[in-house]
């Protein structure tokens, strides 16, 4: 599985920004896409992710203001961020999960939000 991730940025806070994931490669062996984020000094954490089928789940720090969707025929994942604020600074890695539970992670975008 290849992942490839764009849309990142710098927006100021209060701003909205789209993250892209695009798979290819054994796509059918995909069961969940995701979004997690690395910000300077901190551990990785999971910021967002949906399952084929459409089930979510979201970090506390962001519901309410992000949203995760998933085109199946695309192969891509998309991260809605609204309402953005300085500490959702990081770097964003796509990920994904097989059905036999290997991950995969695409290259990291920069979302930087100024105050």
């Amino acid at each position: 599985v290849q992942l490839q991730a764009s849309g990142g940025g710098l927006v100021q806070a209060g701003g909205s920004l789209r993250l892209s994931c695009a798979a290819s490669g054994s796509i059918f062996s995909i069961a969940v896409l995701g979004w997690y984020r690395q910000a300077p000094g901190k551990q990785r954490e999971l910021v967002a992710e949906i399952t084929t089928r459409g089930s979510t789940n979201y970090a506390d720090s962001v519901k309410g203001r992000f949203g995760i969707s998933r085109d199946n025929v695309r192969n891509t994942a998309y991260l809605e961020m609204n309402s953005l604020k300085p500490e959702d600074t990081a770097v964003y890695y796509c990920n994904s999960r097989t059905y036999s539970s290997v991950l995969y992670w695409g290259q990291g975008t920069q979302v930087t939000v100024s105050s």
